[in-house]
């Protein structure tokens, strides 16, 4: 059985801006002192992390209010 949550619409922005980069998820955690695991929760839609949200879509150059994402179990 497939436990995993599927990636959100703004997930997916993050993952498409990550390529276009050419980074991986672990290096921009690092290098922007972000915990892996508020980006994943950004990523699925697990949590909300609002400023986590904030501050990887202006660093990604995303715009957040793009991407309102229903509501998080």
């Amino acid at each position: 059985m497939n436990n995993k949550m599927p990636v959100t619409s703004f997930g997916w922005a993050i993952k498409q801006r990550l390529v276009e980069l050419r980074m991986d998820q672990k290096t921009f955690c690092e290098e922007h002192n972000i915990p892996p695991s508020r980006l994943s929760n950004l990523i699925h839609g697990t949590r909300r992390a609002h400023r986590y949200r904030k501050k990887v879509a202006a660093i990604l150059n995303i715009d957040d209010n793009d991407y309102k994402e229903a509501s998080i179990l």
